[in-house]
């Protein structure tokens, strides 16, 4: 008898994670089968769960067999708008149908995406002393550079090889404070790098090197936090310094083009994209080393479709992940499956009740995530202790404290 997994309910629900919220899409078929996708609205994409409200009737009856046909429909009904907020609710509806698919042929979900070519994938600890410097979420909390200190050995200590971090301050008492102008911490429109951002950037990646060792890997990210200029002089600071890669973001891939041309790092980058098309002009440009691919936006079996364009190009991926527990296991599969993965990225400070919210969590072993093998996804969410942490109303990026007002 044929398994035809109809479509009857779609449903979104959330619950907090301290300082944001996790979003999560439950699909249920007409025989019960549910599938679980994770989404996010607090990266700059507030709606996304209300674009799945205003779109989900068009999978009720249909069969999460044909997924794909599924998203070219939905695609089809929100041409004009493409990308953005509608771009993830349509990957947060494959990711969950994906997971349907997969537990109604009672099969791993890389059994879809043809199959391992890993049975682990090597991580990297990211946000690492970020996350910590939330002292009011994190513990322990890094105030100074003595928590830095603290943090780097840590990575080590427990046996993971590679941390990613940012870019920080660092006052005449060796307190630390976080520089993102480009998410408006400060406030400052031009993004320019001034001489005490390039030491302090300097100090702290050396601090870093210094507590974790020779044998760790240092990624740094520096996020939307610059413009070209910019950007050359962070590289030109820190050039000699022993790096796996620099991550930054600009939506220009000629202008990324010439800072990788410039720079003695590896250059990774492409996080915020969505689609193949995006993608494209920046493997065209040669403009980056490694493609970072989100895919919890771009639905799983669409980013497919962009790790085989880079390897066309010569290019390695890695994922975006820093969200809950079940996008790490969704970005597990697409990792065990993909053959030009360089490393992926996972948050290993967690708030106190993450690990209560999922039936299964994320094993890692001597810097490795070892591949699960459970059908679909390999966890779900909880329903009742996602209700015993209800979404919280003030976070988000359309919620964010106003910037100051000019005088007219």
């Amino acid at each position: 008898m044929s398994k035809k997994a109809i479509v009857g309910e779609v449903r979104t629900l959330s619950c907090s994670n301290s300082w944001r919220n996790y979003n999560f899409l439950k699909i249920t078929t007409e025989d019960g089968t549910v599938g679980w996708s994770e989404f996010d609205e607090s990266f700059g994409s507030p709606g996304v769960a209300n674009v799945i409200g205003q779109i989900g009737h068009r999978l009720i009856g249909q069969s999460a067999m044909n997924h794909e046909h599924i998203r070219e429909d939905l695609r089809d009904s929100t041409r004009p708008g493409a990308g953005g907020v509608i771009g993830q609710a349509l990957g947060a509806i494959e990711n969950a149908l994906l997971d349907v698919k997969a537990k109604t042929l009672d099969v791993p979900c890389y059994a879809l995406l043809g199959g391992k070519v890993r049975d682990k994938i090597r991580v990297y600890w990211s946000h690492c002393v970020s996350y910590r410097a939330r002292t009011e979420h994190y513990t322990p909390g890094i105030t100074d550079i003595h928590g830095v200190r603290e943090i780097g050995r840590e990575v080590g200590e427990k046996g993971f090889t590679a941390l990613k971090t940012n870019i920080f301050h660092y006052d005449g008492d060796d307190r630390i404070s976080g520089w993102s102008p480009g998410f408006g911490r400060p406030h400052d429109p031009a993004r320019n790098v001034d001489r005490k951002t390039l030491k302090d950037l300097r100090r702290h990646l050396e601090v870093m090197r210094e507590a974790a060792g020779p044998d760790v890997d240092i990624l740094l990210d520096l996020n939307f936090n610059a413009r070209t200029e910019g950007y050359l002089k962070l590289l030109r600071e820190i050039e000699d310094l022993d790096l796996f890669w620099i991550e930054l973001d600009t939506l220009d891939p000629k202008a990324l083009a010439y800072i990788r041309s410039q720079s003695r790092h590896p250059i990774a980058s492409c996080e915020t994209l969505i689609g193949l098309q995006q993608f494209l002009p920046f493997f065209r440009e040669q403009a980056v080393d490694v493609a970072i691919i989100d895919t919890p936006w771009n639905g799983v079996w669409q980013s497919l479709k962009i790790a085989a364009a880079a390897e066309a190009y010569e290019t390695n991926v890695a994922c975006h992940n820093f969200y809950g527990h079940l996008c790490t296991m969704m970005n597990a599969h697409f990792s065990a499956v993909v053959p030009n993965m360089r490393i992926m990225e996972t948050d290993i400070d967690r708030v106190a009740w993450d690990a209560d919210l999922f039936t299964h969590l994320p094993v890692y072993k001597d810097g490795y995530l070892i591949v699960p093998d459970r059908p679909g996804w390999g966890t779900e969410p909880i329903e009742a202790a996602l209700r015993a942490h209800p979404p919280l109303d003030s976070v988000g990026p359309a919620k964010k404290t106003p910037i100051p007002r000019l005088s007219v």
